[in-house]
């Protein structure tokens, strides 16, 4: 395993951020690390950095302990925080150097690690100026460019697409995803598309303790009390109400011209009679189908 915590907590005062939590992550794997604020993921992050101390438990990064190797962890490690902290009065190509000389980087390799890193993250157009002048996005981008810089085997990274635009974040997540084919990585966001689109798996963390750790599939199937249908009528139905009495059906919502959400029991599967209603009294029916539930669905249940 690239990342194997057991057993972790962490105290500040009186408050237990960490409560006594185990995950494990694997090489080639992206994971989506969600919970609300405060839930403990920020302080699960800098443990496994080697940034924190444990309180209690173990952190295995990539081998080494972070207790008793920390500065093996922190070769191992490319992390971005969650507050991006940069020299903003240093020129981006000068910060990137500066970075990879922390990692022993040097001469010509250097050089040329820094160049394809400022095409991966999208900086060539920025990399003659001061990062004091970039907008966020492109500090951000900064940030992911130091952190992977110097190749390491495991990314933790702590809201990574914080302040770019909708364009931006595809060019990122792309990187992310390329980046993470050979890489273990960890993720925080509050961008739930996000992790619909990079992740497989998702571990969800709320008061200090996982709620969640599963494929992304399977933890849609596991928490869903509900199913939803949305049905596409022709025209809006003179009496909506109808659809309230087929067997199942908990709620009826009207979306659009229409248009209808219906809510059923979770074993219930109201497509033949949705189809049979609408046969029976003279409706055209243009469109039918079974909504997932969504991640954002699943992370209010598990964390509210």
């Amino acid at each position: 395993m690239s990342i194997q915590i057991t057993n972790l907590s962490k105290q500040y005062g009186q408050q237990r951020a960490v409560d006594s939590i185990s995950l494990q992550v694997s090489p080639g794997e992206i994971v989506g690390f969600l919970g609300p604020n405060g839930a403990g993921k920020s302080t699960t992050m800098k443990i496994a950095t080697g940034y924190l101390s444990p309180g209690e438990g173990t952190v295995i990064v990539n081998g080494h302990d972070v207790q008793t190797d920390s500065m093996a962890v922190r070769r191992s490690v490319g992390y971005l925080p969650e507050h991006n902290p940069l020299y903003l009065d240093l020129y981006v190509k000068e910060y990137l150097r500066f970075a990879g000389e922390l990692h022993g980087m040097s001469g010509s390799s250097l050089t040329s690690r820094i160049a394809d890193v400022i095409e991966q993250v999208g900086l060539t157009s920025e990399q003659k100026k001061r990062i004091g002048q970039l907008s966020k996005g492109y500090r951000q981008r900064v940030g992911l460019a130091q952190a992977f810089l110097h190749n390491p085997p495991v990314l933790i990274l702590d809201e990574p697409t914080t302040g770019l635009d909708p364009n931006q974040l595809a060019d990122i997540r792309q990187v992310i995803k390329t980046v993470g084919r050979d890489k273990t990585v960890l993720f925080s966001t509050h961008i739930m598309q996000e992790v619909e689109a990079l992740c497989d798996r998702v571990i969800i963390i709320n008061k200090g303790k996982i709620v969640a750790d599963s494929p992304l599939a399977l933890l849609r199937g596991q928490t869903a009390q509900q199913a939803t249908y949305l049905a596409e009528f022709e025209s809006a139905l003179s009496d909506p109400a109808v659809l309230g009495t087929l067997p199942g059906v908990l709620s009826v919502e009207q979306v659009g011209a229409g248009q209808y959400r219906l809510t059923a029991t979770p074993d219930t599967d109201l497509r033949a009679a949705i189809f049979r209603l609408a046969a029976d009294r003279g409706l055209t029916l243009v469109g039918l189908r079974q909504q997932e539930a969504s991640l954002e669905g699943v992370f209010k249940e598990l964390t509210k």
